[in-house]
């Protein structure tokens, strides 16, 4: 049976400069590179990134993008470059940066035998929070993510989405200017994700916080005011969501066949298209994927099981700039794996 999908998501809007406020950038990066021996993990980001902005880093798993946020959190030394973070050099004014900064890691780092409320309070002696407003902070930050009434269990009875909540809220507890959060929703349930990015909004509005934000799900970079495409440890693209996919400027149609081989050379021969497979399906890029798939039945000779059409997304962009979707780059076995081990390592 043919089955026909098509997503009409409305795009188009013009190219904006590098930060999005006129003041002196949150996080600044210039010609920043990280060698671990003979593999360059980041290899020459620029970057800005305006105060009270939610900027994301989007990109496959061993891009470069946690690599870069542990130099921007000084867990990291840069092998070349500079970066500034809240006014302060990385390198040099170290404890001037950490202070200044949240950090939600990739990897869970709470005290699961103490309570939500007490991981709270020791890291807030950690940073120095003045105790006379210490608990008013903790419940303001604990209601903020919806853990107040949870406050006094211990963390091991938490569902990962409440733990991760409250890292979010340990992140903020010293009122720091930047907050980093690490791929923040990695291993959590799609609702459970919604409802972390629906919490990452509130925050915005009431703390007036820069949030640096890594991740690889394309609905989550849809939540920043700009991104930045990362790949193989390079910026390859960076913008809003809307206006990466306006670039694109063309739909992207995806169909299975009887015979994928036969149909990818019958739409170069017939139509003229740069076919390939991506994500196990022929893949084309067209003006108008609706009015082409008349088209597609009436002269592709190979029997159509399937066919789906979109608008542009960011996984667009990316194989606009690569040549390769996301997902084709993690199913073809990327090297996060050793390149989050040199991180560590490195630290």
């Amino acid at each position: 049976m043919t089955e026909i999908s098509i997503d009409q998501t409305q795009t188009g809007l013009p190219t904006v400069q590098p930060t999005a406020g006129g003041g002196p950038s949150a996080v600044r990066a210039r010609g920043l590179v990280k060698r671990y021996g003979q593999i360059e993990a980041v290899r020459g980001i620029d970057l800005d990134v305006a105060p009270g902005e939610t900027f994301g880093f989007l990109g496959p798993n061993g891009a470069g993008k946690s690599t870069t946020i542990n130099i921007l959190c000084t867990l990291v030394e840069a092998t070349s470059g500079s970066a500034q973070v809240a006014g302060f050099d990385v390198a040099r004014e170290r404890a001037a940066v950490r202070r200044h900064i949240g950090l939600v890691f990739q990897e869970p780092t709470l005290d699961s035998y103490l309570t939500g409320e007490q991981n709270l309070r020791f890291h807030g002696e950690l940073y120095g929070v003045a105790r006379a407003g210490a608990a008013a902070r903790r419940e303001q930050v604990l209601r903020m993510v919806g853990l107040w009434e949870r406050r006094g269990d211990v963390v091991q009875k938490y569902s990962g989405g409440m733990r991760r909540r409250l890292e979010i809220a340990r992140g903020l507890l010293h009122s720091p200017k930047v907050l980093f959060l690490d791929e923040p929703t990695i291993g959590l349930d799609p609702q459970t994700r919604a409802s972390i990015w629906s919490y990452l909004a509130d925050l915005h509005r009431t703390e007036e916080i820069t949030v640096f934000v890594t991740t690889h799900y394309m609905d989550e970079a849809e939540h920043c005011d700009r991104i930045a495409i990362m790949n193989d440890g390079r910026i390859v693209a960076m913008d809003t969501p809307a206006r990466l996919k306006a670039q694109v400027g063309q739909d992207r149609v995806q169909l299975t066949t009887a015979d994928d081989e036969a149909s990818i050379i019958g739409l170069r021969e017939r139509f003229g298209l740069a076919a390939a497979m991506h994500e196990g399906k022929v893949t084309v890029s067209v003006p108008d994927g609706a009015a082409f798939i008349p088209e597609l039945f009436t002269h592709l000779s190979v029997p159509i099981r399937s066919v789906t059409v979109q608008r542009p997304t960011l996984d667009d962009v990316f194989l606009a700039h690569t040549g390769s979707t996301i997902r084709d780059v993690e199913s073809a076995g990327s090297d996060s794996s050793v390149l989050a081990a040199l991180a560590r390592w490195g630290r």
